[in-house]
């Protein structure tokens, strides 16, 4: 803790979301992330410069990030220093004079320590050592495991991403590499993401890979594959260029410049989303296409989750509902099951549940709850059934054209959907979100 501390004051609040309280930072909104990183893979050790760019929403005296177990070397707001207090998970920071309302600064913080997890009631989040590298998986809030940064979902800026590692190594971060700068011991890599992200989608990925790309089309799609897993990862993800072409179709435009997936050599839960990436276990490579759903529920993020961020952790349905119904629609459109034989089996599996969640206000216990994915994606194909496929289309485009690298919430797609619809919708929203029972069946 360095000598330049000062005593407890009011801070810039933290109440920023009724599931997540302590994370998050109120009092202004950033603009942007500059992010210098260097990672020694031996010791697993980071040392970083993060400067991070903001505008005050009020008169700020203190300002608030988040940000893990590091030891904090300086801190300087608007190139001058400042005075800090690093505790608990929160690193408060004093500026020489409060800043006024509407005005744009910085704050660069230089820190170092060894990366880890953020625990949570769903396990530790974040950065995370593995055998040969490092992965990053942050949902929800993993994020300060390896930068200061306001944490929260609503709260989305650009970033640049530079690290530095070893040179038998690869690093993949979010947006488009645009430096690469390889030396005999160590190589630098340069990312800039210039479509606004939430923290809990910033990553890196660092292993031995093999970089390929895929016959993609309008939209570059890259691969990093461990060399044993490349042959089966390509036939794997072969589909992934008309999957991509399909989802256009469904939901609009790709929002962002490229996707690349990553193949980590280890065995992980479950894929995991990032922006403008997705990061997949080895165990999800079989070489015979058996997890082809989960290819398309991560690609389906980038729309639903990634591009239109939920403005709290209550409305997360809004990702993964969407994400899920994407398998069924990607599964009725490539020649597999239609989603109706999807619903009728996932309805069976959901009425074999207890009946006491809340769609749209699941709690923060259930935040994951597959009843979430599932019966999210039984509200969507209630509401295809109800207002015909064509309206579904329509409203599906105009709501990632209309929310495009914004945020989004239950409200605004209820309003939104009853405008692309003949017929009252309020019941079927009512039944399917926001009362507990599971309603029979669409057909």
């Amino acid at each position: 803790m360095n000598a330049k501390h000062f005593p407890p004051g009011s801070v810039s609040g933290t109440r920023v979301d009724p599931y997540l309280p302590d994370h998050g930072n109120v009092g202004y909104r950033t603009t942007h992330y500059d992010l210098d990183l260097d990672y020694r893979t031996g010791p697993g050790r980071l040392s970083g410069r993060a400067t991070i760019s903001a505008t005050t929403d009020r008169v700020l005296a203190e300002i608030s990030l988040d940000l893990g177990r590091f030891r904090v070397d300086r801190v300087l707001v608007d190139g001058a220093e400042a005075h800090y207090r690093h505790r608990a998970g929160k690193l408060r920071i004093r500026p020489a004079m409060p800043l006024p309302a509407d005005t744009p600064f910085t704050v660069t913080v230089r820190y170092a320590g060894e990366p880890r997890p953020i625990p949570s009631r769903w396990g530790d989040l974040g950065w995370e050592r593995i055998d040969d590298g490092a992965l990053v998986a942050s949902q929800p809030t993993g994020a300060p495991s390896w930068f200061p940064c306001n944490d929260h979902p609503g709260d989305k800026a650009t970033y640049r991403i530079a690290v530095t590692t070893g040179s038998r190594y690869s690093v993949i971060a979010n947006g488009a590499l645009v430096s690469h700068e390889a030396g005999a011991n160590s190589t630098r890599w340069v990312y800039e993401q210039n479509a606004p992200m939430s923290s809990y989608l910033a990553t890196v990925q660092i292993g031995r890979y093999r970089l390929v790309g895929f016959d993609a089309g309008p939209v570059t799609q890259r691969a990093a594959v461990p060399s044993r897993l490349l042959t089966a990862a390509r036939h794997d993800f072969g589909r992934q260029s008309e999957m991509m072409t399909t989802f256009e179709r469904l939901f609009g435009p790709y929002p962002f410049g490229e996707y690349t997936v990553v193949v980590v050599d280890e065995d992980l839960e479950v894929p995991v989303e990032a922006h403008g990436l997705s990061v997949f276990g080895a165990n999800h490579i079989d070489g015979r296409r058996g997890f082809e759903r989960l290819v398309a529920h991560e690609l389906a993020h980038q729309w639903f989750g990634n591009s239109l961020t939920v403005a709290d952790w209550r409305h997360i349905w809004l990702n993964e509902g969407f994400a899920k119904y994407a398998e069924w629609l990607w599964s009725e459109l490539s020649g597999g099951a239609p989603a109706g034989a999807h619903a009728a089996q996932s309805w069976a599996v959901v009425a074999a549940m207890p009946q006491d969640l809340r769609v749209a206000d699941p709690g923060v216990r259930r935040m994951f709850d597959d009843r979430v994915y599932q019966r999210g994606a039984l509200a969507l194909h209630a509401l295809r059934v109800a207002i015909g496929d064509e309206p579904f289309v329509a409203l599906l485009r105009e709501w990632t054209r209309a929310h495009r690298h914004a945020t989004v919430t239950t409200g605004e797609f209820v309003a939104l959907a009853q405008r692309h619809s003949a017929r009252p919708l309020d019941g079927l929203f009512a039944a399917w979100l926001y009362e507990r029972p599971l309603p029979p069946l669409p057909s």
